[in-house]
């Protein structure tokens, strides 16, 4: 079987931040691809395949990069709806999010997000962060999912 690169998978409504985590990403060495979702419930539809938009393929290794504050579907729902499933809930989901309610830390972590960050707000900061998030995912070891 052929071993893939994972897929980052940037799911923000926010298309500045879209484009930040993409570019810092890659200036922190991660040169995989990465797929933009504007809100949660595209990314439910991909994992569901559910709509006319591509889904997901099966034997593939993908990485979520969750905002929680998101039009149609939160991040939190998302979250709980894809580790309820058996085979979705191996993928590792970092929350990358400008919350920092400790409430929001605690339950998404109980619903198992894999690392919540902070977006930091200040510009600077914010691209450091990613960049050093691009050179810890390229540390990880990560399943594939099966398709459903």
């Amino acid at each position: 079987m052929k071993k893939y690169a994972p897929i980052i998978l940037i799911v923000d409504d926010d298309e500045g931040h879209a484009i930040l985590v993409r570019e810092n990403l890659a200036a922190g060495g991660l040169n995989n691809e990465v797929r933009h979702f504007r809100d949660g419930q595209a990314i439910l539809d991909f994992f569901f395949k559910s709509g006319p938009n591509p889904s997901m393929e099966g034997g593939r290794i993908y990485l979520i990069l969750l905002d929680i504050r998101m039009p149609k579907v939160d991040g939190i729902e998302v979250l709980r709806r894809l580790k309820l499933d058996p085979e979705l809930r191996k993928l590792p989901i970092i929350m990358l999010t400008t919350t920092d309610d400790t409430r929001e830390v605690e339950r998404c972590h109980q619903l198992g997000c894999s690392v919540y960050i902070q977006k930091p707000v200040d510009y600077e900061r914010f691209a450091e962060a990613i960049r050093r998030l691009g050179m810890f995912i390229s540390l990880m070891q990560m399943p594939a999912v099966a398709a459903s």
